[in-house]
């Protein structure tokens, strides 16, 4: 009895197991989505105009050993000039050393820019200085700056000081005449007291620009100059317009044009002078200038703080400026971004002096962003061991800067979505992937945000990702592989637009050697394939350069691999290639491609199926030029598409079928029309017999069952002589062999186009044919149980019908063939007989009768469209590319979104806060109480009568197999032809 208890509960135990491991049906994505492409996503990354600047005016208006009248100096003051004390060599000296250093300066940041300076200088050398500039620039940018430290303050009406010529007098030049000479774009940088009132003059004058050009315009309808767009120009200006800039002796006199020029000495000068900077012993400002490195090698101590810092301001600005403010100063212009990236910290800086820099546009605070502190922080741990590596000369430790912003970010990670702030951490990465320590770690993190899904491959876009991860694509480390074609998947899926940039650098060579790999994992190779199938996506040159890196071969040597997801984005890839690229299709044929997918059509997997017919069907249509050849492969491929797959259980795979079969008929549409008139014909014979069996023989003319059928027969016409003869029929071995060699007829002429009105263009083509085998096939799609796939296959089967009811017979003689008023072929005896009580035809009868057959004859073969030429000729022909699709659908763009969504999200199986945990721990206490339930009917069984009924039907088809469902109150019929 124990042993019996423990085996029941041992049973009890494995059904349990059973329950939580149960199969769901009918739930992957084919079953639950509709299968259509994602929403498409407005493009704002990309530039729409790329900038550079061109050209930089330096006006330097020092007067050296003058002071201005209007400003006041404290003593001491500031002096130092581009770093440059204007006291300690003669004043002309002076004047040409700054000029140059401030060149110097700039030329860290553009180096190919054309630089020209104008030192003290009058109105007419500015006027000659901007217009050389502007003329050579053409559309470019052009810089404008202007240090007005020897000159008075910018007056109220916009007008900022130079001298004459002797350097007696200040000369007023006005900021209208200004943009007049620079034109635009352009970008101005004030370095002076009160430079805000420059700002507000610049914006008056270019709305004052403005309306005069509409007055001109006005007066002269003529064609004019495009107009004036000084609004845009760009304006950096040290201080309010009531405020002067900072005579601490400690700071240089431009300490704006040092905060823009030289930033990273500034702010160490800065940081040296704060009280923080006390915690760091024996640090000096003299020290500052001897920190080991160049600013431009990262693995240098300067260079790393330099390093920083750009990631850092980028951070704040990315943070902090709206999306297409950000684009427009921190990633149009290289100049522009690195002015703009050194005014935060002017702005950080000049504050703490009671000093607002202002920039046109606007920008909103950011003196006190927290990314500041990790500045900070990496100057402190860089300033502590500085004493060290000067007396000892001890190599630096870097800086933890981008490991702990890497760690910020994977913490983001773990907790981020798109409703949560975007990561602010996001711009450091992508700094990060320069440094060949952390790349690794940066792009597996980089991959795991971009797959949160579309929007955060957009801010990763808008950020500036791309030309970081194009220029990865040179790297030869094998370990990069993954996470670079995993992240270029993700962003082809949401931007396809990227297969230019790849192509033009030469980046599909990358994922063609990937895929071609053998080494690599079914995983990475099936992203390889999709980057790939991107790539010569509706693109020329893609296809082009893919067709020479063998794509073709290398697809086809992997037909047969374990995995679907490959196996699919094969098929795909290789369909997308040959569409409408002929070079493509014949080295398809070349290594018999269509046939090696013949195998996947009949795989276990739906979307492997569906995309080899996919393959099939664009291989078929990418034929331009029609030949005995490329028929035949055609004819072979429907034939085997229409006997594998018609009758495939799923419907994804019978709709991509009828996409496939729409080709053939447009190919091939003068011998479909033939077989659905000849069909038409045996339709029109059958209703002439019913009517003949179902009509009263009273009053109606006797007529031979034989001549009746011989009249309205499709292949019988009234001769032109009233007498009834078959119209003469082409050969059907001949017009077999002239239609291989002809295109396609256009949809608007396919039945005019066969001859002035003669019938006997088309061909008698037989039961066996082809095309009839094609045309039964597309008319079973018509009864197809899925909806989807019987309104597609009729919307191709009615583009024939349509076109042959256009040319059946008229509606007069479908109305009055019955009637007693039409006559009558003669009896054979060559006099008409009557029926008793009838009377004889009118005089008209035999005239009515050859109006109506000629009439119907007309209708027959002519259509109220443009009458074509007897002759077809192929340079008549529209070709097949420009052919449009009956129908379509959007399997190839549903399995695209598969990339753009999450494929590595936490699996909700084992979440048991999902509804999967929810919807499985019902199903097992639903199912342990009714295996409890039916243990007791069993124990009754044998003592109980069954008398209830629970359910009676009838089923209309005997059934052949019958199945219940173990735990629902369902039963499955099936028959031969049906099921329930």
């Amino acid at each position: 009895m124990a042993c019996v208890l423990n085996s029941n509960h041992n049973a009890e135990e494995d059904d349990s197991t059973i329950d939580w491991q149960l199969p769901i049906s009918f739930v992957k994505k084919r079953h639950i989505e509709k299968i259509e492409g994602a929403n498409a996503i407005t493009q704002t990354w990309r530039m729409k105009e790329r900038m550079k600047t061109v050209s930089v005016a330096l006006v330097l208006c020092l007067n050296v050993g003058v002071d201005p009248p209007d400003i006041v100096k404290t003593q001491p003051c500031a002096r130092l000039e581009c770093w440059i004390d204007p006291i300690s060599m003669s004043p002309q000296k002076a004047l040409e050393t700054i000029g140059a250093n401030l060149q110097k300066q700039y030329e860290r940041w553009q180096p190919r820019a054309r630089y020209k300076q104008s030192l003290d200088p009058t109105v007419e050398e500015v006027k000659k200085l901007c217009t050389s500039l502007r003329r050579n620039a053409k559309e470019e940018r052009v810089l404008f700056h202007y240090n007005g430290h020897g000159v008075p303050k910018p007056t109220s009406n916009g007008e900022v000081w130079v001298f004459n010529r002797t350097y007696t007098q200040y000369i007023p030049l006005s900021v209208y005449d200004l943009q007049t000479w620079m034109g635009a774009p352009s970008i101005y940088v004030y370095d002076c007291s009160n430079a805000g009132i420059i700002v507000d003059s610049f914006k008056q004058f270019a709305d004052q620009h403005e309306k005069e050009y509409e007055q001109v315009a006005a007066q002269n309808r003529g064609s004019l100059n495009s107009p004036p767009t000084f609004k845009n120009c760009i304006q950096l200006a040290a201080c309010a317009a009531n405020q002067i800039l900072p005579m601490n002796p400690d700071l240089p006199a431009d300490i704006f044009t040092s905060c823009l020029t030289t930033p990273i000495k500034i702010a160490l000068r800065w940081f040296v002078m704060q009280n923080t900077s006390k915690l760091v012993p024996k640090i000096s400002v003299d020290l500052i200038d001897k920190i080991p490195g160049q600013l431009n090698d990262r693995r240098t101590m300067l260079g790393e703080l330099n390093w920083i810092f750009t990631a850092i301001t980028d951070t704040i600005a990315w943070n902090t400026l709206p999306r297409d403010l950000f684009q427009k100063l921190f990633r149009q212009d290289l100049l522009v971004a690195s002015l703009f990236r050194n005014f935060l910290l002017s702005e950080r800086i000049m504050r703490s002096y009671d000093c607002t820099p202002v920039s046109s546009p606007k920008l909103p605070p950011t003196y006190q962003h927290p990314m500041w502190q990790a500045w900070d922080l990496a100057l402190d741990l860089c300033l502590a061991q500085l004493p060290a590596i000067l007396e000892t000369e001890d190599k630096f430790i870097h800086s933890p800067f981008f490991e702990e912003q890497l760690t910020a970010f994977q913490v983001w990670l773990t907790l981020g979505s798109e409703q949560r702030s975007p990561p602010e951490q996001l711009p450091i990465v992508l700094q990060v992937l320069l440094s060949q320590v952390h790349r690794l770690r940066a792009l597996e993190l980089l991959g795991k945000f971009l797959d949160l899904g579309p929007w955060a491959v957009n801010l990763a876009l808008s950020v500036g990702i791309f030309p970081y991860v194009l220029k990865l694509l040179q790297s030869s480390a094998r370990e990069l592989r993954p996470l670079l074609v995993f992240i270029w998947a993700k962003i082809l899926a949401v931007d396809s637009t990227c297969q230019a940039d790849l192509v033009r650098d030469n980046g599909h060579k990358y994922f063609l050697s990937i895929l071609q790999d053998p080494s690599m994992p079914g995983e990475d190779r099936t992203l390889a394939a999709f980057v790939l199938a991107s790539i010569v996506n509706e693109y020329l040159q893609g296809q082009e350069v893919a067709l020479q890196g063998s794509l073709v071969s290398i697809c086809l040597e992997q037909l047969g691999d374990q995995n679907p997801l490959l196996r699919q984005w094969l098929a795909i890839c290789l369909g997308r290639l040959w569409t409408n690229y002929d070079k493509a299709r014949w080295c398809g044929v070349r290594d018999i491609a269509h046939e090696k997918l013949y195998s996947l059509l009949s795989d276990p997997v739906p979307e492997v199926r569906a995309a080899a017919v996919y393959a099939l069907g664009t291989f078929i249509s990418s034929v331009t030029e029609r030949s005995e050849h490329a028929n035949n492969i055609d004819h072979s491929i429907a034939m085997t598409l229409i006997n594998t797959v018609s009758h495939d259980m799923s419907p994804l795979v019978r709709k991509e079928l009828v996409v496939a079969l729409q080709w053939m008929v447009l190919l091939f549409e003068n011998s479909f029309l033939s077989v659905a008139f000849q069909e038409e014909g045996k339709t029109l014979q059958m209703t002439v017999l019913a009517d003949i069996n179902m009509s009263p023989i009273m009053g109606m003319r006797r007529i031979a069952s034989r001549d009746r059928l011989k009249m309205l027969s499709p292949g019988c016409l009234y001769n032109p002589d009233g007498s009834i003869g078959p119209v003469p029929v082409a050969n059907t071995d001949a017009f077999q062999s002239n239609s291989d060699r002809i295109k396609r007829v256009s949809s608007s002429s396919s039945i005019s186009s066969l001859g002035h009105g003669q019938l006997s263009s088309l061909p008698n083509l037989s039961y066996g044919s082809i095309y009839m085998k094609l045309w039964h096939g597309l008319i079973t799609l018509d009864l197809d149980p899925h909806p989807s796939v019987r309104h597609m296959s009729y919307t191709v089967t009615n583009y024939i019908r349509d076109q042959v009811k256009d040319s059946s017979i008229p509606k007069e003689v479908n109305d009055t063939k019955m009637s007693s008023s039409l006559s009558l072929p003669p009896s054979p005896s060559g006099r008409p007989t009557f029926l008793a009580g009838e009377s004889p035809p009118t005089t008209n009868s035999a005239s009515e009768l050859h109006r109506l057959t000629a009439s119907r004859s007309s209708h027959l073969t002519t259509r109220t469209r443009k009458i074509m030429p007897n002759t077809i000729s192929e340079e008549e022909n529209d070709t097949n590319s420009n052919r449009k699709p009956l129908v379509t659908t959007q399997f190839v763009d549903w399995s695209c979104k598969y990339f753009a969504q999450p494929v590595m999200k936490f699996l909700e199986d084992n979440d048991v806060e999902s509804s999967i945990h929810y919807e499985r721990e019902w199903r097992y206490q639903r199912n342990s109480a009714l295996r409890c339930e039916a243990r007791d009917e069993q124990r009754r069984i044998a003592t109980g009568r069954l008398e209830s009924q629970v359910f009676n039907t009838r089923c209309p088809n005997p059934p052949s197999v019958i199945q219940f469902h173990p735990y629902e109150t369902y039963v499955a019929v099936a028959g031969k032809d049906a099921f329930r």
